[in-house]
């Protein structure tokens, strides 16, 4: 699915179309679009208010899927409204975690621990292992 702003002109008409049929899929999205304007609140106390707009609709909608992640957020609120007090998100350790994973994968010939620690150094690390090249003048 594409985000509304990232909506390619070529197909602006045809979403449209299909926006006016109130299909099922239509108002799932409707519904996503609408949770993202959630994260660009300013306060907590403004996303907390769009929070229970947002989830009275979700659960409302009569779409399963929508409702059963509606209450998931729903269970773990607190620490979702953790982000405006801070403005962080997990994305890089989730970034470095998918690394590992990686490496993981690849680990499995590793005899020790240790072995599988460097190699998650090695891959995580940022070191240019590479040998510097200088141009010969000339």
């Amino acid at each position: 699915m594409y985000a509304q702003e990232k909506l390619p002109q070529k197909h602006q008409e045809r979403f449209e179309q299909l926006r006016a049929m109130n299909l099922k899929t239509g108002r799932a999205w409707a519904i996503k679009e609408s949770l993202r304007e959630f994260w660009k609140k300013p306060t907590r106390e403004q996303a907390l208010a769009h929070w229970k707009l947002w989830y009275r609709w979700a659960t409302h909608s009569r779409l399963k899927p929508v409702i059963k992640t509606a209450k998931n957020i729903q269970q773990k609120l607190h620490n979702v409204l953790t982000y405006f007090v801070h403005r962080i998100t997990n994305a890089v350790a989730e970034g470095l975690n998918s690394k590992i994973q990686t490496v993981k994968k690849a680990a499995y010939g590793f005899r020790s621990f240790e072995n599988f620690k460097t190699a998650i150094f090695f891959h995580c690390g940022g070191l240019r292992l590479y040998p510097v090249t200088h141009a010969i003048p000339g």
